[in-house]
């Protein structure tokens, strides 16, 4: 049991969130993050060949297969650095494709801090910039790393301008790389004069004897050839009065980012991108939520706005994804709970707000990807596994009392509507059961026509089918076949009771249902959309949904 206060426990948990373009090397990274603070023995290949360990964070079939990241993961480690301060990391992997980026914008409302990963041959790419807007929206502060740069790389002064320019944030070095790819000799630290060499990796080696160990910069002429010590101190001078130094403050309000470079694949800066997480991230912070009581409650309070203290006693927090069948051998379901306050113990009961149902949570999950361990307790930025069968969905809000709700989670309209059946007719109610266990997990959004008996599902880009058609293969035993559909776009619809049902009993052939039961109107171009919204102004069409 811990002899910790609430506030000290919570005060030493960083929860932090990686996004990244795809291929900037967003897993490889998470993995050496892993290996550093003692969580693994051996980084796994991203595509890794024959018996080679697969990335922790990749658990999924398809995801092993294509090297790629296509649903959130969660890993939690303890690690004490330098300072001798023991801390709880709890790493959010995100999806870098921007197919599941409402998976990644879920995950980023239970994230204190984001890492950006850049490439340092590429710089900003338009999947970061879409993540770093959503970074903004939440106010989330950044750290920015600069991968690969045992690769040949742009200017470093180029891609410091582009973040100031691009991101409209005061880029702060940290560090600064000596050359990059082949000629890259290390890094210096800007405040300290701290040169960390850096050591290529010998041909057919199989073992990694890794870098030399820091020395000072003015030590460190054996690393260079001829010209190029001089060279690296004439640019961190000029590096030095360029640029500001690091502000915590103005990085915690979101001015600014610091800057740190390394090579994930190298396990070259990891170290001290650990150390800056634990050292820069923010704790667990204070969320804002309403004191409200469950839906049908009689004489009900009306709702209070408050705001929840994570050092508060009463266990509150909210689900921001569900995962089904991370082990196939037990069909289970297991809601991802990012605590907000107290101190939470296994086989405690909790409410679940916006039902009013009690849970108790035998066996709650600590997670390291696929792996998974039991929690004895948790607390404030702890994001703890709660298996259950259907009782809890992405947005619920939980509590001892069941009277805290959270601000819920969106539900974007999705871009692409196919109509969705399985090769064998008789298999068409287990369609059902796995379309909805999918759509409440968020893989694809679930619409089911007034008329008629099809599937339609809705998704941002096509590789979301193609990663739902390998999971109903894989994890329900159903061959689908996705078809056209008629639809062009979803809208949900809302307003007066009568004026909603006045729209719906003249577009009765194209209204449809989502998953909760909302009502959708499925348009059959954006032509349309716009001409329902002339002809019925009081009712509001919409593009997102609040979920929870």
């Amino acid at each position: 049991m811990s002899k910790l206060t609430l506030e000290q426990e919570a005060a030493r948990r960083r929860t932090f969130a990686i996004i990244a373009h795809p291929d900037a090397g967003k897993t490889t990274l998470t993995e050496h993050i892993l290996l550093s603070g003692g969580a693994i023995r051996a980084a796994g290949a991203v595509r890794a060949r024959g018996e080679n360990r697969r990335t922790q964070s990749d658990w999924m079939k398809i995801e092993k297969e294509r090297g790629i990241s296509v649903s959130a993961s969660v890993m939690t480690f303890e690690h004490t650095p330098a300072d001798g301060m023991a801390r709880m990391f709890n790493l959010l992997d995100t999806p870098g494709h921007e197919d599941f980026s409402e998976d990644t914008y879920r995950t980023l409302t239970a994230a204190d801090c984001a890492i950006m990963v850049l490439d340092a041959a590429k710089g900003i790419e338009p999947q970061t910039l879409k993540l770093f807007e959503v970074c903004r929206l939440r106010d989330i502060p950044i750290i920015t790393f600069i991968n690969k740069l045992d690769r040949e790389a742009l200017d470093p002064l180029e891609l410091l301008d582009e973040i100031a320019s691009k991101l409209q944030l005061d880029p702060a070095p940290v560090w600064w790389p000596a050359q990059s790819g082949n000629r890259l000799r290390g890094m210096v630290e800007m405040n300290t004069g701290r040169f960390q060499p850096y050591a290529r990796k010998i041909p057919g080696a199989t073992e990694d004897a890794g870098h030399p160990p820091a020395l000072p910069l003015s030590e460190a002429a054996r690393y260079f050839e001829p010209g190029e010590h001089q060279e690296l101190m004439d640019a961190a001078e000029l590096v030095t009065g360029g640029y500001p130094a690091f502000d915590r403050q103005s990085f915690l309000e979101g001015h600014m980012t610091p800057v740190l470079w390394g090579s994930a694949l190298r396990h070259f800066g990891i170290d001290e991108l650990l150390a800056a997480i634990g050292e820069w991230a923010p704790p667990p912070k204070v969320m804002p939520a309403r004191k409200e009581a469950p839906p049908e409650t009689r004489n009900a309070p009306a709702p209070v706005e408050l705001s929840i203290q994570p050092g508060s006693d009463e266990v509150t927090g909210f689900v921001f994804k569900v995962q089904a069948n991370m082990d196939p051998n037990h069909r289970d379901r297991i809601a991802m709970f990012r605590m907000a306050s107290g101190r939470f113990q296994r086989g405690m009961k909790l409410k679940v707000q916006n039902t009013g149902k009690a849970l108790s949570v035998n066996a709650p999950i600590m997670f390291f990807a696929s792996d998974r361990e039991l929690a004895e307790d948790a607390f404030a930025g702890d994001v703890i596994g709660i298996p259950n069968h259907g009782v809890l969905r992405v947005g619920d809000s939980l509590s001892e009392l069941g009277m805290i709700r959270f601000a819920g989670l969106p539900n974007f309209a999705p871009e692409i509507l196919q109509r969705v059946r399985v090769k064998d007719p008789l298999k068409a109610k287990h369609l059902k059961k796995a379309l909805d266990g999918l759509a409440e997990e968020g893989v694809t959004q679930l619409f089911r026509p007034e008329i008629g008996a099809d599937f339609i599902v809705g998704a941002v880009g096509q590789l979301q089918f193609e990663v739902m058609a390998d999971r109903l293969g894989e994890e329900y035993g159903l061959e689908v076949i996705f078809e056209h559909s008629p639809y062009a776009e979803a809208r949900w619809i809302d307003g007066e009771k009568a004026d909603v049902e006045d729209f719906m009993s003249k577009y009765r052939g194209q209204m449809a249902r989502d998953i909760d039961q909302a009502p959708v109107f499925l348009a059959k171009s954006s032509w349309e959309t716009g001409y329902v919204m002339e002809r019925f102004p009081k009712v509001a069409f919409t593009k997102t949904k609040e979920r929870g």
